[in-house]
């Protein structure tokens, strides 16, 4: 299934409607569709490298609006919130965050790791179902759905528009590893800063 999906992605990368597509696929990933985004992205950048600021900003608009959709379905219908969580093996997890919380210390914490999983390979889906059954803060949510969707379709757009068809072959092998030190380093460096100034 999944690999259909995934050829499924490709083929609508080289379609005319592309954008569209793209904007579709997009808001849907952050709430349920298993695909990442970047299958989508670099193809079509590298066909069209002069648009690849537009691609950007409609893969980044239309991943935080689709976070929104995946923090309803988490905050309203926890049945099938909780179905999609387990089908990623997060739900002891999700159960134990709901008793942290509370802390200023377990808020921070839910923070940086919503900045990870939209910045690295981690199910962006389940983080923002997750939100939304913590009851997380729905503006502070959104904002960091930005950032963090932000840099990455923003870094991945512009190094396919720089790099071309060998950027391709090396996202695909080892983007996950590059994105999770990046943005862990990103989380540090974040944490230092509270820390200074607080």
């Amino acid at each position: 299934m999944f690999k259909e999906l995934y050829k499924k992605s490709l083929q609508l990368a080289g379609h005319k409607n592309s954008k569209k597509f793209l904007a579709i696929i997009s808001f849907a990933e952050s709430s349920f569709f298993p695909v990442p985004l970047d299958i989508m992205i670099v193809p079509m950048v590298i066909a069209k490298k002069k648009d690849y600021l537009k691609i950007f900003l409609i893969a980044t608009s239309f991943s935080a609006l689709g976070g929104l959709l995946g923090y309803f379905i988490g905050s309203t219908f926890l049945e099938f919130a909780m179905a999609i969580v387990e089908f990623y093996g997060y739900e002891e997890k999700v159960l134990d965050l709901q008793t942290q919380l509370s802390s200023k210390k377990g808020f921070l914490f839910w923070l940086g790791i919503l900045f990870l999983a939209g910045f690295t390979p981690l199910p962006f889906k389940v983080f923002t179902i997750t939100s939304g059954i913590i009851s997380f803060n729905l503006i502070i949510f959104f904002f960091i759905c930005l950032i963090s969707r932000g840099l990455r379709f923003f870094i991945v757009a512009f190094l396919s528009a720089k790099f071309g068809k060998a950027f391709g072959p090396f996202i695909e092998k080892k983007g996950a590893k590059w994105f999770s030190i990046i943005g862990v380093i990103l989380v540090i460096i974040a944490i230092i800063i509270y820390f200074i100034f607080n």
